[in-house]
């Protein structure tokens, strides 16, 4: 799939250089094809690390992404310049009278707040609300999929005893589902939080399915019935060294860590990780835009309010 993103964007060249077909705005602009249009709000503390490992995970389909990000005003980043920001970066209120086939809220490092305590909660409900007539399909990750489901469904989330951190086998639940067309019976993905929503909440509601699950993780891939909402607790867009980042980062805060799960070779951390879960992970996002963003949006993307949210 070629990506199109801006054409000084750093993860541009990264992914060049993994033969990945990126495609800048004036070539695009010669092609006859209209683009599926994909929003990310960017909720990482990393944020050009985000950037580079979703538009990895975007890329493997014919289709032609026009990819853009957003960050929330109420939140001053800590880790990513304010230059790269006001580069690459829009807000809800440069975007919120357009309308997108697709719209990825991230995870964010605030799992152990109430949701009503986080500075720019008040407007992630804004964006979720704005969506349900803006946007075709909504891919929520990690916390940004415990938020949609407690915003949107009233399903609380649970504090955990420990961190549940490294990468879990999940069990296929229901693959008549084209989310999951193409995996395996079971698969593998890394989960990196401090907090779950529970089955028996999610089953309360008959809008909601559960596509797959774990043992050690628990619910792990949850989608509504037109697929308009997707939630997804762990991380599939992950690379192989981001929970390896994740643990040496937290030891040397000094901060309660343990090693991640079935990560590291014979649990040694230094020994280099394996990748288990690239595969399953290019699959969901592949089914994500074919099934969910290209098949159900027209060529025409006009009056598209009487589309979405119908």
């Amino acid at each position: 799939m070629p990506i199109k993103t801006q054409s000084d964007l750093p993860a541009k060249e990264i992914l060049e250089r993994e033969n990945i077909f990126v495609m800048d705005e004036n070539r695009a602009m010669h092609q006859d094809i209209r683009p599926i249009k994909i929003m990310i709000m960017n909720l990482m503390p990393l944020k050009e690390d985000t950037e580079l490992q979703i538009l990895r995970s975007l890329s493997n389909t014919p289709l032609q992404v026009d990819v853009s990000f957003m960050a929330p005003v109420s939140h001053l980043p800590t880790h990513t310049s304010i230059s790269h920001l006001n580069q690459f970066y829009q807000t809800f209120d440069e975007i919120k009278n357009e309308y997108y086939d697709g719209l990825i809220i991230t995870g964010a490092p605030v799992e152990l707040m109430e949701y009503e305590e986080v500075d720019y909660w008040r407007e992630i409900c804004e964006l979720m609300e704005w969506s349900k007539k803006h946007v075709t399909s909504t891919l929520h990750l990690c916390w940004g999929a415990q938020a949609g489901l407690y915003y949107h469904y009233g399903i609380p989330k649970y504090t955990l005893d420990k961190k549940k951190f490294g990468v879990f086998r999940h069990h296929v639940m229901n693959r008549k589902i084209p989310l999951v067309r193409g995996f395996d019976d079971y698969f593998y993905a890394p989960h990196s939080r401090h907090t779950e929503v529970r089955k028996e909440d999610i089953l309360k509601h008959e809008d909601l399915t559960i596509l797959a699950e774990s043992e050690e993780a628990g619910v792990s891939l949850v989608i509504n019935q037109d697929g308009s909402q997707i939630f997804v607790m762990g991380h599939p867009e992950y690379d192989r060294l981001t929970l390896d980042k994740e643990y040496k980062r937290d030891r040397e805060k000094g901060l309660p860590i343990e090693l991640p799960c079935n990560y590291y070779p014979d649990d040694d951390p230094g020994k280099r990780p394996m990748l288990q879960w690239r595969s399953h992970g290019n699959i969901m996002y592949a089914n994500w835009l074919n099934y969910y963003v290209y098949q159900q949006t027209p060529y025409e993307f006009v009056n598209t309010a009487e589309i979405i949210g119908k």
